[in-house]
């Protein structure tokens, strides 16, 4: 099967890449382009580990194919922070110990930032069901709900 030339853009950067015509987003970000920040935890859209923002809509990157990244705008979690500087989400993260293992964080992450984006002061109902489609198997929900809380009002605060 002869590879395809996509041409797209990460994180605001140009990159061009190959691949197979069936390989995922979540494969060539990894394979072709060296970003593992975001993990395959399941393979199937179900864990949310994977998330990333293609043209500014939160996908699953198991689910999408390379392809389809052609002409498009794909933010991963390596574009979160601003050089050594973390965005407050990452910050807060840390702050309120909203990891352990760290498979599921960049998904959380990547999520979170895309609600805070479109509402930047969600109630505690809209972050727990916006970040239903993320599993975590080690935290637990409330200190990430927490996280994500924390940071809205700073973010607010910054604005």
């Amino acid at each position: 099967m002869a590879k395809r030339h996509v041409t797209t853009t990460v994180n605001g950067e140009p990159r061009e890449f190959l691949c197979e015509v069936d390989q995922t987003l979540l494969d060539a970000l990894r394979d072709e382009l060296g970003l593992t920040g975001s993990k395959e935890g399941c393979g199937s859209g179900d864990c949310g580990a994977c998330s990333v923002m293609l043209d500014g809509r939160l996908v699953c990157s198991c689910l999408a194919l390379a392809v389809e990244a052609e002409g498009r705008e794909v933010e991963t979690i390596e574009g979160m922070a601003d050089g050594d500087r973390l965005h407050p989400l990452q910050r807060t993260f840390l702050e309120e110990a909203a990891l352990q293992c760290g498979i599921c964080t960049p998904g959380f992450l990547v999520a979170a930032k895309a609600l805070l984006d479109r509402d930047p002061d969600p109630s505690e109902t809209e972050i727990r069901y916006w970040l239903a489609g993320n599993l975590c198997r080690c935290t637990g929900y409330d200190k990430i709900v927490r996280a994500v809380q924390k940071a809205a009002v700073e973010m607010r605060a910054e604005a």
